[in-house]
């Protein structure tokens, strides 16, 4: 009986360290922060009592909210749309069989290998208008008889964030999808061309249902990287001028480390966890019901 009970308790014996890491350095930091939400911080961070919804309701009512907000929605949908759509694309043709592959492989890994402030610092380099390498090359090739300014506009400059973003998310993306291409049968393939299929055929019929819970765990993860990223977005522009490049994670860096408003940078952190927590969650309860119909 004592060795049937042993045996029972010996799993979370050893999930127990896991568990215990876990609640320390994730289910703590979370509680602590809803607890900032909705208490009075002072700027030294100390709390002073509690206030309700008032921080909320200091955030919802400022000019600054809005325009950070849907930058973060247009930041984070356009990255991990187009990532994705591009990454799977370049999946596609680095599983096919061709000389020079693995070095192209190594290639596409470069860019996520980099760390991101230097990739956004690269990319600051390149447009600048007086000595960027952009302007340079396109004079040097004739195409320019000026240098152009790249960056005119705060909404052209995000752009160019979102540029940035797209580009270093392929890596991930693309190796998500290759390594679901790779585990897939050759005789599918096989099979459908002596049935008489096309490429497309194939592909909307073999290849994306079997590679759909690589596109699932890669997209999830996707919304929750760039959602939160912080170093692209602050290398280039720092959220500048007035707010108008600012995503909800260097929006309320500057209300906590700034502007001294702890509290209300707590309730920033709330609203962006709920979105996070509803958006890729409603994803993936809808990628999983369509994957039950195939």
């Amino acid at each position: 009986m004592k060795k049937n009970s042993l045996r029972k308790i010996e799993p979370y014996v050893w999930i127990a360290p896991s568990l215990i890491l876990m609640s320390v350095f994730i289910l703590v930091p979370i509680v602590f922060v809803f607890r900032m939400a909705l208490s009075d911080v002072s700027k030294a961070g100390l709390i002073k009592g509690f206030n309700g919804a008032a921080n909320f309701a200091k955030v919802l009512k400022s000019n600054a909210f809005g325009i950070v907000l849907k930058n973060t929605l247009v930041w984070t949908v356009a990255v991990v749309a187009l990532s994705t759509i591009l990454g799977f694309i370049l999946a596609l043709a680095l599983n096919n069989q061709f000389r020079g592959r693995k070095i192209a492989r190594a290639i596409v890994v470069f860019p996520w290998a980099t760390t991101l402030v230097i990739q956004a610092s690269v990319w600051n380099f390149i447009i600048n208008t007086d000595y960027g390498t952009l302007n340079t090359l396109l004079i040097k090739l004739g195409i320019l008889d000026h240098a152009v300014n790249w960056t005119s506009t705060p909404q052209i400059y995000f752009n160019w964030e979102i540029a940035c973003g797209i580009f270093v998310t392929i890596p991930f993306v693309t190796f998500c999808v290759l390594s679901g291409l790779q585990s897939i049968d050759t005789t599918y393939y096989e099979a459908a061309t002596v049935d008489g299929a096309n490429y497309w055929q194939k592909l909307f019929k073999i290849t994306l249902p079997l590679v759909r819970s690589s596109l699932t765990v890669s997209t999830v993860l996707n919304i929750i990287y760039v959602f939160n990223s912080f170093p692209i977005v602050w290398t280039m522009t720092k959220g500048d001028p007035a707010n108008f490049t600012d995503t909800l994670v260097t929006y309320l860096y500057k209300l906590a480390f700034y502007n001294g408003r702890q509290g209300e940078a707590a309730a920033v952190s709330v609203i962006g966890f709920i979105i996070l927590l509803v958006c890729a969650s409603v994803y993936m309860i809808y990628t999983l019901r369509k994957g039950d119909d195939y």
